[in-house]
């Protein structure tokens, strides 16, 4: 097929833009692993500030529950749990895994419950939607059951 100079001229343009925005539309796709570079800082930015240590503390019907998360830059996490019962009876629990934060969520997959490894049939995952209140303080929601939870940013060396 023979195509005149002009046609080409006119259409050469338009076929190369269409050709560029299919690329791009295509390195963005979710999943990719590409997108708007802003979006990527902007993730990694607020991964970055979820990394430290976390305090949220509950009381409920005379049990108190104070829970310590250390989310590491490394993606581990280690948590602390203390319950104190209504008579001052404290037990604590030592929970471990790993973490990611996708954007929205805050994700861990725990690799060891109450020091052992949980069974292969039930392994716990926890998600929550991050929204900060502060550098230094944030709201987890969990749109699954219904729970919302506040973290604030402690001291590294702090315990229960």
């Amino acid at each position: 097929m023979v195509v005149s100079p002009r046609l080409r001229r006119c259409c050469l343009p338009a076929v190369l833009a269409l050709c560029a925005l299919a690329y791009a539309c295509d390195s963005a796709a979710p999943g990719s692993g590409a997108g708007p570079p802003v979006a990527a800082a902007v993730q990694d930015d607020l991964q970055d500030r979820l990394a430290g240590t976390w305090l949220r503390e509950r009381t409920e019907r005379g049990v108190r529950s104070r829970h310590l998360l250390i989310l590491e830059p490394d993606g581990s996490f280690r948590e602390t749990v203390r319950v104190t019962d209504a008579a001052g009876v404290a037990s604590d629990f030592v929970h471990e895994g790993t973490w990611l934060y996708d954007g929205t969520n805050l994700k861990r997959k725990y690799t060891l419950m109450r020091g052992r490894p949980p069974s292969r049939l039930n392994l716990p995952f926890a998600t929550f939607q991050v929204e900060f209140v502060s550098r230094n303080e944030f709201v987890g929601v969990d749109h699954i059951h219904g729970n919302r939870i506040r973290y604030t940013r402690v001291a590294p060396e702090t315990e229960l």
